[in-house]
């Protein structure tokens, strides 16, 4: 008997930080987690040092990914931006339609009295 068979979950502990990437990794793609930039320098790190892939083409792809992962962070900004104008929007629209309401009803309750 190992040790990893006697102790559970001692596996998880003992596994490599390239393992834990790439699994994460794996999630990522499968869209079963959140994509984490760490994982994939910790990939490319991996490559690098067994001469899976050269230094300037991981260096290459982390500034694609960096550059991927800022476009989404501000198109998501600018999804809230307009979330909240619209919503500010709304709120201004609103408070007019029961500005004009109000002075229709004066006006007909004083037609009314005439």
């Amino acid at each position: 008997m190992t040790l990893l068979e006697t102790l559970p979950g001692i596996a998880n502990v003992l596994r490599s930080p390239v393992a834990d990437a790439l699994n994460n990794v794996i999630h990522a793609a499968a869209r079963l987690s959140e994509f984490n930039v760490a994982d994939a320098e910790e990939l490319v790190r991996y490559a690098t040092r067994r001469s899976l892939m050269g230094q300037e083409e991981g260096d290459r792809l982390l500034a694609e990914v960096h550059a991927a992962l800022q476009k989404r962070l501000d198109r998501a900004a600018d999804r809230e931006k307009a979330q909240r104008a619209k919503a500010r929007g709304k709120t201004k629209t609103v408070k007019a339609v029961k500005a004009v309401k109000k002075v229709k009803v004066k006006k007909a309750a004083k037609a009314r009295k005439r």
